[in-house]
């Protein structure tokens, strides 16, 4: 997760999290950047150019929902999870 703020706007927290490599669901942006609609930011980020993909999941009770995915840019926000000191 990123921290809240250096992202001013939800689709800022959207683009940061797509841009470090990383799927985001509905759950993980209300989670994590408290953001009820992500299919409305993932459509208007779309009409702006970004290439994302869509994908429907299944959870273990077979309710499906959306994953996305930013194809084709590269990862240039490190993930600070994996690095140690």
């Amino acid at each position: 997760m990123l921290r809240k703020e250096l992202h001013n706007t939800q689709k800022d927290s959207v683009i940061a999290h797509l841009k470090q490599g990383l799927e985001i669901t509905p759950l993980d942006a209300l989670e994590q950047y408290g953001i009820f609609r992500l299919s409305a930011i993932i459509f208007n980020l779309k009409q702006e150019g970004y290439n994302i993909k869509t994908n429907m999941v299944k959870n273990k009770y077979g309710k499906k929902f959306a994953s996305y995915k930013l194809v084709g840019e590269e990862n240039i926000y490190p993930d600070y999870r994996n690095i140690s000191i």
